[in-house]
């Protein structure tokens, strides 16, 4: 093809045309790309209007404006690594009992899951008016990213000492010890049940850290000083439902569910989550599967309670709070009473709050626990006086094993498990 002279002059005009409307183009269509995924991100959860418990659809996820996006690789999840199940009373993970093989001092300890209360994992307080209070001493502000961190780091640690399992809670617990007071907000709740996306992140980043290490994560929903937070009922079931989902369509296969800690409390201002009718959500996550996997789930009792009965028959799993039993023989008693109580079911029971130690002595709950073929958890608060290094539940918080009291807790551990 020939060109005149005219349209030879017109070519680099068209060559400088395109260089400079291209890119505009292309652009534009990221942009647009990028408006598409805030709209789809952006989606309203359906909320749940009765308190019929069956199958419940999936909820999206409403992230706040903050968060980071918890979805973006969930086309390339890998499959889970750890996957625990109940046969009898005895626990297994990935087909193998825990502690397979371990007997100490002629108690069989295979099968049993021991375990601490850690429930600030992903603490936060959303309360301006409090939140100075749990600042570190070295910066002088809280950071909640922080906090998770530190506590991840300490996992391993804790593993390799013979703990197998802790309690993480959506609502944490008290972060200042034992006390009915609580003006701070740590809920991964909004007022309607919809799911804070920045406890989603943290909370993510634990549950994969714990299939990582084959460790398993006993994931409280409510907590009786936090659960005004949900403004009736029907916020309560929507929390219920959108945590579920997000657990299942993750394919977390290394969690037992606690639905609120100690439900017989008298504060809850729920009555779904009282002693009374809270069975009735233990059934709702029951009847929540995906691709036939569903969450094994219970609640627990405050300390020397036996569970009620339709707890205990709807429960895969029995919890107790060894709380205020002062003496091993007593907590020997209610392991006795929990055992015979409904027909004797033959369900593990874990308990998984006891704030009693003298780890050293002849006798002790830990060593009650572990004759009477029940799992134990250690639950150890800053008391007053000591110092930074002590506690696991009081916030800010020191997730290693620094202080004389851990270090008496996970030497016994490890000589128990035989890690």
């Amino acid at each position: 093809m020939k060109f005149s002279p005219n349209q030879i002059f017109l070519i680099p005009a068209v060559f400088c045309f395109l260089l400079i409307i291209l890119p505009s183009c292309s652009k534009d269509s990221e942009i647009l790309s990028l408006n598409q995924k805030f709209v789809e991100s952006s989606i309203e959860p359906t909320t749940t209007t009765t308190t019929q418990t069956g199958d419940s659809a999936p909820l999206p996820i409403v992230p706040d404006s903050t968060a980071l996006d918890t979805t973006e690789d969930s086309g390339n999840k890998i499959a889970s690594k750890t996957k625990l199940s109940i046969s009898g009373n005895q626990f297994y993970i990935n087909d193998q009992l825990t502690y397979k093989g371990r007997y100490w001092k002629g108690n069989k300890i295979e099968g049993l899951l021991m375990n601490s209360r850690m429930v600030q994992g992903i603490f936060d307080d959303l309360n301006p008016s409090t939140k100075q209070q749990f600042a570190y001493s070295d910066t002088n502000t809280w950071d909640a990213d922080r906090n998770t961190d530190e506590f991840i780091a300490a996992m391993p640690t804790w593993k390799n000492k013979g703990l197998l399992a802790f309690t993480l809670n959506l609502q944490g617990g008290s972060p200042t010890g034992y006390g009915n007071s609580q003006p701070w907000i740590n809920s991964a709740f909004d007022a309607q049940g919809k799911l804070n996306s920045t406890y989603l992140n943290r909370l993510k980043r634990v549950l994969d850290k714990a299939d990582e290490l084959n460790m398993v994560v006993i994931l409280g929903y409510f907590y009786f000083g936090q659960d005004q937070v949900l403004e009736n009922e029907t916020a309560v079931l929507n929390a219920v439902d959108n945590i579920t989902n997000w657990l299942l369509d993750n394919e977390y296969e290394n969690l037992l569910i606690e639905i609120n800690n100690e439900c017989n409390h008298q504060t809850y201002d729920h009555a779904i989550l009282k002693a009374n009718r809270v069975h009735e959500l233990v059934k709702r996550v029951k009847q929540t599967q995906r691709n036939g996997q569903r969450l094994l789930v219970s609640t627990s009792y405050t300390g020397g309670k036996v569970p009620g009965n339709q707890i205990i028959q709807e429960s895969d799993y029995i919890l107790l709070h060894g709380n205020g039993v002062h003496s091993p023989n007593t907590l020997r008693n209610l392991i006795v009473n929990t055992k015979n109580a409904n027909g004797g079911q033959n369900k593990p029971i874990i308990i998984n709050e006891d704030d009693h130690f003298d780890f050293d002595n002849a006798d002790n709950n830990f060593l009650a626990a572990v004759e009477g073929y029940v799992s134990w958890g250690y639950f150890d608060f800053r008391k007053q006086g000591e110092g930074y290094e002590d506690g696991f539940q009081s916030v800010p918080v020191d997730w290693g094993i620094n202080s004389d009291r851990k270090n008496s807790f996970f030497n016994k551990l490890k000589e128990i498990t035989g890690f």
